[in-house]
Formats: structure tokens, C-alpha cells, sequence
């Protein structure tokens, strides 16, 4: 059984800082690509970044200059630094991850999700 635990959301006013930690548990075989999606309310998911097992980064252009992801291999963890942040970053936010356990297919897993609400 594989899980993605969230962590590290809350409320922050405008211009300051959060980080968002996600831990991949269980059975895994390797993971490939990690990234952070969040959904404010009525709107759809969105992807905010994601990174590759070698490090490679994509970021969405509402938050270029402003996040940072990055991820720790050997923990099986991903992490979302956010600077600057304004309301429009209001929304839950969800850890993905593309896993290949030891007794199932390589496929796509979620977190719980975390909120983030930034006040003005």
C-alpha cells in the first residue's frame, strides 16, 4: 500500500512564506515524477510544478519566481517552497507522484491535500 502524506500548509498573510513537505510511503519500487497540483474553490486542478527523479523542473507561470520545488530521493519526499505569496495562491493543495510498487502497475498517486489560505 503506497501513500502520499501532505504537511505543512496553513494561513499566511500576503507576502509571506509557507513550504509544503510530501512523504511517499510503502511498498515502492521507484518513483519518477513528483509535483504539487492545487484547486481553489470552483475552479479546476491546476498544476503548480512538478519535478523529475533527476531534478528537472516545470513550473506553472502564476508562481515562476515565487515557488521552488525540490525533493529528497533517498526520503521518498518532495517539497513546495512558497515566497511571496498572494491570495490568488489560496487553495488546497495536492502532492502527486508517478510510483511503481513492488506488487502493482506504475501509476499515478494523490495526497489527501493540504490548505493554504493567504490573507490580504
Amino acid at each position: 500500500q503506497v501513500q502520499l502524506v501532505e504537511s505543512g500548509g496553513g494561513l499566511v498573510q500576503a507576502g509571506g512564506s509557507l513550504r509544503l513537505s510530501c512523504a511517499a510511503s510503502g511498498s515502492i519500487f521507484n518513483i519518477n515524477a513528483m509535483g504539487w497540483y492545487r484547486q481553489a474553490p470552483g475552479k479546476q486542478r491546476e498544476l503548480v510544478a512538478t519535478i523529475t527523479s533527476g531534478g528537472n523542473t516545470n513550473y506553472a507561470d502564476s508562481v515562476k519566481g515565487r515557488f521552488t520545488i525540490s525533493r529528497d530521493n533517498a526520503k521518498n519526499t518532495v517539497y513546495l517552497q512558497m515566497n511571496s505569496l498572494k491570495p490568488e495562491d489560496t487553495a488546497v493543495y495536492y502532492c502527486n507522484a508517478n510510483i511503481r510498487a513492488y506488487s502493482d502497475y506504475r501509476r499515478e498517486y494523490w495526497g489527501q491535500g493540504t490548505q493554504v489560505t493567504v490573507s490580504s
